[in-house]
């Protein structure tokens, strides 16, 4: 199955293999590790890459109880294709439509009374009661509500609840350093949390459930895991720490996705043949050059580019390694083959989430970034095929 409306590149010369199996058995293992808690899924950003409608189905089928996305926009193109499910939302602007949020019963993130306002006015035109969630920030700094405000908002929840305007769902936080177990944040936000919600329901809310958790505390922090948990990134196999936080949690991941291609070229060339813009590469040695049909405008980062001293990102091909060599481009980047390549154009490549070849995480530490937006920035123009799973 393709996806014809936004694909570009013909499937056959480059696309993004999805393994919905591999998203089912990753959604199952973290499910498991996590469990009593309920499994949250974020799908957010089309599902970080992935496609978000087959792998919200995929997490539904493989017992995920919770959806997450960032915005109402997300989270309304998930009802309208049919999800009835739980579905959690937390990014919204000031000028932005929540009623119709409310009305197809999607919960919403809040994190200061006058948004907490809106909601409610929200919440009357829609002729509904609206589900919230109370953002507390514990130490992120980013949205949340500032602990001096937190009293305030409480009060105004529990009169909001009153009034019949909305039902407090949750209290919820997110880390800034999940990913770094030992860092000295984590403690302090967790018992930031654990005061948050004793002031939330000294002020007369029940916080039946509470949310802390993503990939790396559901993996790595036991102790941030309350009744429900986010997970992301490792539900598409990346490791939320670029490492080997899944194995150290006994997890077993797969990626979800093989970033592939087709050689479109290959060409022999002699010592000292300066290759791409900037001529910042040139060959020691002869060897065979190969090119690669996908660029910085599909998502493949420029920070991979090969530069003399700076090797940069490899990819797959024939059981062995092929570094990129010189600067990736717009739509291609060369790869060198090594000077007794036989390969042809028409042969395969892969970037990253095969077998044998490169992870998303290999690519994120020379790119100097994380395995979250290796896969997440692959663009439309590279069409999606999905087997297995929930279609």
């Amino acid at each position: 199955m393709t996806n014809p409306v936004t694909a570009v590149i013909d499937p056959a010369t480059a696309s993004a293999e999805i393994d919905l199996a591999a998203f089912s058995r990753n959604v199952r293992a973290l499910a498991g590790h996590v469990a009593p808690a309920e499994l949250m899924v974020v799908v957010k950003a089309d599902a970080y890459g992935h496609g978000m409608m087959p792998c919200a189905r995929t997490a539904r089928a493989a017992g995920a109880s919770w959806l997450g996305v960032a915005t109402p926009g997300e989270a309304r193109v998930l009802r309208e294709a049919g999800d009835t499910g739980r579905l959690f939302c937390w990014l919204f602007g000031e000028d932005e439509d929540l009623v119709a949020p409310i009305a197809l019963d999607i919960d919403l993130g809040v994190h200061h009374p006058a948004q907490l306002s809106r909601v409610v006015a929200a919440a009357a035109a829609a002729g509904r009661i609206a589900r919230v969630h109370l953002k507390i920030d514990t130490g992120l700094s980013r949205n949340g509500c500032p602990p001096v405000l937190w009293d305030d908002l409480c009060s105004d929840a529990r009169a909001a609840q009153e009034a019949g305007a909305v039902e407090v769902v949750a209290v919820w936080s997110h880390f800034a350093a999940a990913d770094e177990p030992e860092h000295p944040a984590n403690p302090m936000q967790i018992a930031a949390f654990h005061a948050a919600v004793d002031r939330a329901r000294a002020a007369g809310l029940a916080v039946p459930i509470r949310h802390l958790a993503n990939s790396a505390a559901a993996l790595g922090m036991p102790d941030a895991r309350f009744e429900l948990v986010r997970v992301g990134i490792a539900a598409y196999g990346v490791d939320p720490a670029d490492g080997e936080l899944a194995e150290q949690a006994g997890v077993p991941l797969d990626p979800v996705m093989r970033l592939r291609a087709h050689l479109i070229a290959t060409r022999a060339v002699a010592p000292g043949t300066a290759v791409s813009y900037g001529h910042r590469w040139a060959a020691d040695d002869a060897t065979v050059l190969g090119l690669v049909p996908l660029g910085y405008a599909d998502g493949i980062p420029r920070a991979a580019s090969g530069w003399g001293t700076e090797p940069g990102a490899s990819v797959a091909v024939a059981g062995r390694r092929a570094p990129i060599a010189g600067t990736v481009c717009m739509d291609q980047f060369v790869v060198d083959l090594g000077p007794d390549a036989r390969e042809e154009a028409g042969d395969e490549v892969t970037l990253f989430g095969g077998a044998d070849s490169p992870s998303a995480s290999d690519w994120a530490r020379v790119c100097r970034t994380i395995g979250y937006e290796i896969v997440t920035r692959i663009g439309n123009r590279v069409p999606r095929r999905y087997s297995g799973g929930a279609q």
